[in-house]
């Protein structure tokens, strides 16, 4: 009776324990270092963000905030390492909307529901995608893009940096909008993609500016649209989508966002998502988001969810149409 007794005040105590964790005021967080892991490489937008990001974050915790790069395998090797550690808010995961509402759609076989293993914790920035052309392209509108396109169906390539990937899923979108039929050109690396849109080998494909500026810069390729409802300071003279002749419709875009393991507790999270509001207004921090053209984001939680709710039921249904998997 007495060993019961005793496993019953264990039980209760280890749950009044949780409960004022989760409770507490984080005020001791971080009292060690903090690491981030990330699917995407060294070098590229989303990881040169995050280290100036990470380093502001050091500054403010007076804690060292480490990049951990872990890219490939869909973005499953990021995921699996930050799925394994403990869920106190010292490892902390970036991921795109992509990863969160295209990846349950494209590897059905493994059932795997981003958001049912992690909470999201703080959004950092907003990625818009251009429409690119070689430069000598006879295509100077969206509206002659799509024409083309329509009178030859199956006969106009677009490139992206991967199946699945917003340059992929975009181009989707787009035929399904117009009811025109492209040819898909996946490719490994983002450079060699848009070093083949300017030399002609593929027709099209969309683009952020920081991986196409290069070839831009070059004189090689040409914007003819924006996949969003306004244009953007960065690129003044380049048309919406609709000022193109495209469909109004369509947006092309990639929130990026930081979350945690299930489990961690709420005042953690609270104490991630203000601090990280917090460096996002910095004026360092923003002109850095002006070179890229990125928009940046200080959404709670709870609009994260729901605009990555609101991507999954697009690709979802783009994923089904286009009968696209990863498995």
């Amino acid at each position: 009776m007495k060993s019961l007794l005793s496993l019953i005040a264990a039980g209760a105590a280890a749950l009044l324990s949780t409960t004022v964790a989760a409770q507490a005021p984080a005020t001791d967080f971080p009292s060690k270092p903090v690491t981030i892991v990330t699917p995407f490489a060294a070098g590229s937008g989303p990881d040169a963000v995050l280290r100036l990001i990470s380093d502001k974050l050091g500054r403010l915790w007076n804690q060292r905030v480490l990049v951990d790069n872990k890219p490939g395998g869909g973005g499953f090797i990021a995921i699996e390492q930050a799925r394994r550690a403990a869920p106190d808010g010292y490892t902390l995961l970036q991921l795109d909307s992509e990863h969160i509402a295209a990846l349950p759609h494209l590897y059905k076989s493994r059932n795997f529901v981003t958001l049912q293993h992690f909470d999201p914790v703080a959004s950092l920035f907003r990625t818009p995608f251009f429409v690119a052309v070689p430069t000598d392209s006879k295509w100077k509108t969206m509206g002659d893009l799509v024409a083309a396109a329509r009178a030859q169906p199956g006969q106009i390539s677009y490139g992206s940096w991967g199946v699945g990937s917003p340059g992929h899923l975009g181009g989707q979108q787009l035929e399904s909008l117009t009811g025109a039929h492209m040819q898909h050109v996946p490719y490994r690396e983002v450079s060699q993609l848009f070093a083949n849109v300017g030399s002609g080998e593929v027709a099209w494909s969309f683009a952020s500016l920081p991986s196409s500026q290069g070839i831009y810069k070059a004189g090689k390729l040409r914007y003819i649209a924006i996949a969003a409802p306004k244009r953007i300071p960065q690129m003044p003279d380049v048309p919406t989508m609709a000022e193109s002749g495209g469909p109004a419709g369509l947006e092309v875009n990639s929130f990026v966002s930081l979350l945690t393991p299930k489990g961690v507790p709420a005042a953690i999270r609270a104490r991630i998502n203000a601090d990280v509001a917090k460096v996002i207004a910095d004026p360092e921090i923003r002109a850095r988001f002006d070179t890229f053209a990125f928009e940046p984001l200080a959404w709670s939680p709870e609009e994260i969810e729901r605009n990555a709710e609101v991507k999954s039921k697009i690709y979802g249904e783009l994923v089904r149409r286009g009968n696209i998997s990863l498995e």
